[in-house]
């Protein structure tokens, strides 16, 4: 339940408008707060500052220019049963979880007027009202220390932030971290793919910590209520919150609509990837083999294969087999029609989908 001074200046209305300055979602699926994000950054007024927070169920969203082999733990995401989101701006990976405990903030502004900093000083002025000692480091994240004068070093991360800037808009977004399962974190980012070395966008690894660490009383509600005090004190607009509500009317809406389908498919979840090479070596039990892999959108340029049993031929003309298919799941690799060595090509096929 949202505190209780949001309601008081909340306005219902019978339609949702790109045209409000202020926005909070009640859904908590990603894909539909994503798409609504995106929808109110191309459809806003572009004079106007805006407004949005939310909360995602459990996920773990990615870069617009991430790798999501080398971001994310796979076995432990499809163990949990947790989604992975490719979101449309830039920085590094981030997990949604659970429990709820953590907060999305979302501010547009005119290209002309954006300004990294200052809108980082926007959350880090509500945690201070708040009675949390937080600052800004050198890479506009919010932090919380007890060193006034050595934050960069001493203090700890309570929230990361990515950046979009497009023609006439920007945006800084980010996801506070209020109460989340810390733990489940670790696991879900944990990736130990060392012969992997992509073009794309690596996150910085960082210790985390809750808000709550640091000041027990604080939610989701007082967390939002005092970045909507900041945020209109900043810009002098007007504090009316406009709801959105998860519901056929705004997922209707064309833009809306095809983001939370875009979201989901293939070729923006793995075929926006940057080019990567992945050395993978493993052992059988009739021998051993050595793949080297050029990936680029999700897709394998070249594969060279080398073995200490197989014929040399046999292993270029496997290689050689693999350039065209998806990474990872390597679809329709079983050819029926290649028969020598089906033993030791199935053998591999099973050791790369599972190494990759």
């Amino acid at each position: 339940m949202l505190h209780r001074f949001v309601f008081r200046r909340v306005r219902t209305y019978s339609t949702v408008s790109p045209r409000a300055s202020i926005y909070i979602s009640t859904s908590t699926s990603p894909h539909f707060n994503l798409a609504v994000e995106d929808w109110l950054f191309r459809k806003a007024l572009p004079d106007r500052p805006l407004l949005l927070l939310f909360k995602n169920e459990p996920c773990v969203v990615i870069g617009r220019n991430q790798n999501p082999w080398k971001e994310i733990n796979f076995p432990a995401l499809r163990a949990l049963g947790v989604p992975f989101i490719r979101r449309r701006s830039g920085g590094g990976t981030v997990y949604h979880a659970s429990d709820l405990g953590n907060t999305n903030f979302s501010i547009h502004l005119p290209r002309a007027a954006f300004n990294r900093h200052h809108t980082a000083r926007i959350i880090q002025r509500a945690l201070v009202s708040l009675s949390i000692d937080a600052d800004v480091n050198e890479r506009n994240d919010i932090c919380v220390g007890g060193f006034k004068m050595m934050l960069i070093r001493g203090s700890k991360y309570v929230s990361g932030s990515a950046y979009k800037i497009v023609n006439k808009r920007a945006y800084h977004h980010g996801t506070m971290l209020i109460s989340t399962e810390l733990g489940r974190l670790g696991s879900l980012l944990h990736n130990t793919k060392d012969t992997m070395v992509t073009k794309g966008v690596a996150s910085v690894r960082s210790p985390v910590h809750n808000l709550r660490q640091f000041r027990s009383n604080v939610t989701h509600a007082r967390f939002m209520e005092a970045v909507i005090d900041n945020f209109t004190e900043e810009y002098e607009i007007n504090p009316e919150v406009q709801m959105v509500h998860d519901g056929a009317e705004i997922r209707d809406i064309d833009h809306i609509k095809a983001g939370i389908i875009e979201l989901q498919q293939w070729d923006w979840q793995y075929g926006q990837t940057p080019e990567f090479t992945h050395r993978l070596t493993g052992s059988f039990a009739w021998g051993e083999i050595t793949a080297d892999i050029r990936s680029k959108h999700g897709i394998i340029l070249s594969c060279g294969v080398s073995s200490n049993s197989i014929d040399e031929t046999w292993c270029k003309e496997f290689g050689s087999s693999l350039v065209g298919a998806k990474y990872a799941s390597l679809e329709g690799m079983e050819r029926e029609d290649l028969v020598e060595n089906r033993r030791e090509r199935l053998d591999i096929l099973e050791w790369l989908r599972e190494e990759m």
